[in-house]
């Protein structure tokens, strides 16, 4: 997620986003796909961003991502 500015501290090229499929498991088995949450983290100041917090910048860029 280069040349896009972190809303908590303002630091350039220090996004990052992840989206991490959760399974239903049937005695540790996953068995189909419940949910793919989409995260974006700032390695400069640590803040975490759920999906609903995304700027426009970040839903361009994940989606450019994926």
């Amino acid at each position: 997620m280069s040349h896009i500015k972190c809303s908590h501290c303002n630091q350039s090229n220090t996004l990052r986003g992840e989206s991490t499929p959760h399974f239903f498991h049937l005695f540790w088995i996953p068995i189909f796909r419940v949910s793919t949450p989409k995260v974006v983290h700032c390695d400069h100041c640590k803040k975490g961003f759920y999906e609903e917090e995304f700027t426009p910048e970040m839903k361009r860029s994940f989606e450019k991502q994926n």
